[in-house]
């Protein structure tokens, strides 16, 4: 089962961070260890942020939370982009 990014990012933009928490705790891909660090930003606790960046080999961005919301959300179009165009989704 794939996360569903999109839901965890809304529920993040909506205040409910804990249960986006929950959600993108349970998977191990490179995009929910990016949005697992964006949330530890919103919390505040930076030092647990840059653990989840560094888990995908990156440094913790210079940008605002908006500024990543708005990364995440196109790194989430991309994928589904990539993914339609695939061989095997054909």
């Amino acid at each position: 089962m794939e996360c569903d990014h999109i839901k965890v990012l809304s529920l993040a933009r909506n205040g409910n961070w804990d249960e986006a928490h929950k959600i993108v705790q349970q998977y191990s891909d490179e995009l929910s260890y990016l949005i697992h660090a964006y949330l530890h930003r919103i919390e505040g606790n930076i030092s647990n942020a840059k653990y989840w960046y560094n888990r995908v080999g990156v440094d913790m961005p210079n940008n605002n939370l908006e500024d990543e919301l708005n990364r995440l959300y196109e790194m989430i179009g991309k994928l589904k982009k990539d993914h339609s165009q695939s061989p095997a989704s054909n």
